[in-house]
């Protein structure tokens, strides 16, 4: 069998940097016969979508492993890149026997072709974008999807968006849906606030925008607090600022290995936002927290997982699927007994995270009136500039 692997430079490093194969597939009974392994290959010729080259290296792999047992042909020179990745995801596999390949990639493929369907990743409805310019909003079997559509932009968020999310959660807040889920288009989950929400602030008027600014985003995190269904979300890519601080007021969080947490606040001269300044202290501890939310530490999936900011991390060549499996399985569960019991949770801390919230957007005001803050913003947005 071959599989074609059209390795872009972008995918090329990290492909080569991760040989190891790392499955998470749901558990079977072990010993798919070679009937079973035949039809996956049949099968694997009517994906409809390109899986990436992470999970055709995979596929390769168990395929080679499977047929002619643990890798036993010479290493490709370090200049045939494409042979060369190939190579070293074979090689990684190690001694596995050939029936375990086997099985591995029959589950494969089942995961890949079985589930395709039930994929819904940032649906999209034809009455979204008429309501939305900076959202795609759609409600389907009992979830709807509210996804970031700035991808050109990393999903940065504009004043205009804030107040277009907002309008979003109040809609799903009222129509027929189970759950509600929040997730991004294109590579980026949100790269946070739109830089140029703070450099077109007219001369003398800094106060005045300030202020407004506060108030705008006193609102967007309360209707956050207020959601009354369950809220999960789906973070499909590197997220930044106030998309993480928010994170705490979800009542699930699923992120692709690929995504990153980071909350640059003190090197912008800012301070925590999204209720932050409560959640991750006790999400992860004290210690914990100030590295996050003071010192900038940038987090991996697996770091915020560990720290109890992320729910589960899945590879991110089978994030959708995966994800998109456990979403419909809770769309299915009763609607009033879920937001009954998500409204109980929230209102034993609801009136203290209002009060955290507007003790926050009370010093960002002030931080946005200062020359510490405003340098810094200016600073990072020509830096921002000058790589483009």
């Amino acid at each position: 069998m071959a599989v074609q692997l059209l390795l872009y430079p972008a995918r090329l490093v990290q492909v080569l940097r991760t040989p190891v194969l790392r499955l998470h597939v749901t558990a079977r009974t072990m010993g798919a016969t070679v009937e079973d392994f035949n039809r996956a290959k049949d099968q694997l010729g009517t994906l409809k979508k390109d899986p990436g080259n992470e999970v055709k290296l995979k596929i390769y792999a168990l395929f080679k492993q499977a047929t002619q047992g643990p890798c036993n042909t010479p290493k490709p020179s370090m200049l045939d890149f494409v042979n060369k990745a190939k190579w070293d995801a074979w090689k990684s596999l190690g001694s596995v026997s050939q029936e375990e390949a086997r099985q591995k990639y029959v589950e494969l493929i089942r995961l890949l072709i079985g589930d395709e369907e039930s994929i819904q990743a940032a649906p999209t409805s034809a009455g979204s974008s008429a309501i939305f310019k900076t959202l795609l909003f759609n409600t389907e079997d009992n979830i709807t999807t509210i996804c970031l559509n700035r991808p050109e932009k990393k999903n940065a968020i504009t004043v205009p968006m804030y107040s277009e999310i907002v309008k979003a959660l109040e809609m799903a807040s009222k129509d027929d849906s189970v759950i509600t889920v929040i997730t991004g288009s294109g590579e980026y989950y949100s790269s946070g606030n739109d830089l140029n929400n703070f450099t077109s602030v007219p001369e003398g008027d800094i106060e005045k925008k300030a202020k407004d600014a506060a108030e705008l985003l006193k609102g967007f995190v309360k209707a956050f607090i207020d959601f009354p269904k369950p809220l999960i979300a789906v973070v499909n890519g590197p997220a930044i600022g106030i998309s993480v601080t928010l994170l705490g007021l979800f009542d699930v969080v699923y992120a692709t290995e690929r995504a990153t947490f980071h909350t640059p606040f003190s090197q912008l001269g800012q301070s925590p936002e999204g209720c932050s300044s409560y959640t991750f202290p006790k999400m992860m501890g004290a210690a914990k927290a100030s590295e996050v939310l003071l010192f900038n530490k940038k987090l991996t999936a697996t770091e915020a997982c560990e720290r109890g900011l992320v729910t589960e991390v899945f590879p991110d060549a089978t994030f959708q699927i995966e994800v998109w499996k456990w979403l419909k399985a809770y769309s299915k569960l009763p609607r009033n007994s879920l937001a009954l019991s998500k409204q109980l949770m929230r209102a034993v801390e609801k009136e203290h995270l209002y009060a955290v919230n507007a003790q926050e957007v009370q010093r960002l005001a002030e931080c946005w009136q200062s020359d510490e803050c405003l340098n810094a913003i200016v600073n990072s947005f020509f830096q921002a500039k000058a790589k483009l």
